[in-house]
């Protein structure tokens, strides 16, 4: 379907019908725009575009606010282009001005959410309850179609290592997308780094030192999903010798909290353990 299925010109008399009663059923865009606003031009194409690639996920009224002024008083229009999003035939959001794509698809996320949008939190909650495999599946989905989507991709980060998937994970680290989730993606590095190294070196199962065996009796745990008492090895590690590997016992539990998230009762329990370990 071509982008004129999915953006259409109204008026005062069409616009409860095309739009209000519309959007009891798919969301509506009302733009409000004039030929005279030039950047009205330059968000017009914008989200004409982006209405023809959601192929439905929403429609696009274009309001001419010369032509149509009593619309512009009933919806508190004050300066184009302004845009207005209805859903069950209410104003839901809206913004002013010629923002740019990416601040416009930010928007779109909250008032038009795609299949995309619905897997990804379908995902986000499989990853909140532990659904590992469950949520990596959802996630490659996502991927497939959307390789360079940061946060599917930090998702998928987490339920790889989760998973003890390490070499994988790392995969997509070293090519992440732009965005702010690289953060914490590269928190997840080290944890990933370790997993990835006991997953391939089967010598750390007969390792003669005995720090060294606990370290790697750790990473085995972690890979498992036993993370207390992973963590506890780790700290045994710790409490032994602080720069053990240059910190990594550390920097590995850094990255178990950014698995289980800030809120997790592991992740405050063994926080304050660290801290009193190192301070």
């Amino acid at each position: 379907m071509g982008s004129s299925n999915f953006v259409f010109d109204v008026s005062e008399s069409t616009f409860e019908v095309d739009v209000v009663n519309r959007s009891y059923e798919t969301p509506v865009l009302a733009d409000f725009w004039a030929p005279w606003c030039g950047p009205c031009r330059s968000l017009g194409p914008v989200l004409e575009k982006l209405a023809a690639e959601s192929d439905g996920g929403f429609f696009l009224a274009k309001v001419n606010v010369d032509e149509n002024p009593n619309l512009s008083v009933r919806f508190g229009v004050q300066g184009i282009p302004a845009v207005k999003a209805f859903r069950n035939g209410q104003v839901i959001n809206g913004f002013v001005g010629a923002i740019p794509e990416p601040r416009v698809r930010e928007f779109l996320q909250k008032v038009a959410p795609n299949e995309t949008d619905h897997t990804l939190a379908e995902a986000i909650s499989l990853l909140a309850t532990r659904h590992w495999a469950d949520a990596e599946e959802k996630l490659r989905v996502i991927l497939e179609a959307q390789p360079r989507n940061a946060a599917a991709a930090l998702g998928m980060v987490r339920a790889l290592v989760a998973q003890g998937k390490g070499r994988e994970a790392l995969e997509i680290i070293e090519d992440f997308p732009s965005g702010p989730e690289i953060v914490a993606a590269e928190q997840l590095r080290p944890l990933a780094e370790m997993l990835a190294e006991v997953a391939e070196d089967n010598d750390h199962r007969t390792e003669s030192d005995l720090q060294l065996a606990q370290y790697w009796q750790s990473a085995r745990l972690l890979a498992n999903g036993r993370y207390a008492a992973g963590m506890d090895g780790l700290m045994e590690v710790l409490r032994k010798d602080k720069k053990f590997r240059g910190g990594e016992p550390r920097k590995v539990m850094l990255g178990v909290f950014a698995l289980l998230g800030d809120d997790d009762p592991l992740t405050r329990e063994y926080r304050g353990e660290l801290a009193s370990v190192l301070f």
